[in-house]
């Protein structure tokens, strides 16, 4: 289960897939929206909160392990994975689910772990190539 309770003064301690890299995430609002807080180093990145229940659903359907596909921003997604659906123009929002200009990639690396940490999704923890499924 998850450590902390995903709140800014008590935020979600999380692991990348391969266990190498520390990061926290938390919920908060930001011009009025819903969002998802992941602050890795002295990077802060801001993902749409649709994003856990649109990945669960998502994954529920795909009903297999999917590749996650981490890839920054300026890169092209591998089709197929979590990464390319999460800029998808066919996901439930139209688009992506980062919102901050520039940092809207790594989606397949940082909100996998924390789908693990709340129950809702099985993880793979190699050094390279992870994926994952809804439980």
């Amino acid at each position: 289960m998850a450590k902390g309770s995903g709140t800014k003064d008590d935020p979600w301690q999380l692991q990348t897939p391969p266990l190498t890299s520390d990061y926290q995430m938390y919920l908060d609002q930001k011009d009025g929206q819903d969002v998802i807080v992941c602050v890795v180093g002295k990077t802060t990145l801001l993902y749409d909160k649709r994003a856990i229940e649109d990945l669960h659903a998502m994954l529920t359907t795909h009903g297999d392990w999917m590749e996650l596909g981490s890839a920054d921003e300026q890169k092209p997604a591998k089709d197929g994975t979590v990464e390319a659906w999460a800029r998808s123009n066919e996901n439930p929002i139209g688009g992506w689910y980062g919102l901050k200009k520039g940092l809207r990639g790594r989606f397949g690396m940082y909100m996998p772990p924390l789908l693990e940490a709340l129950g809702m999704a099985e993880l793979e923890h190699h050094p390279r190539n992870n994926r994952m499924r809804a439980i």
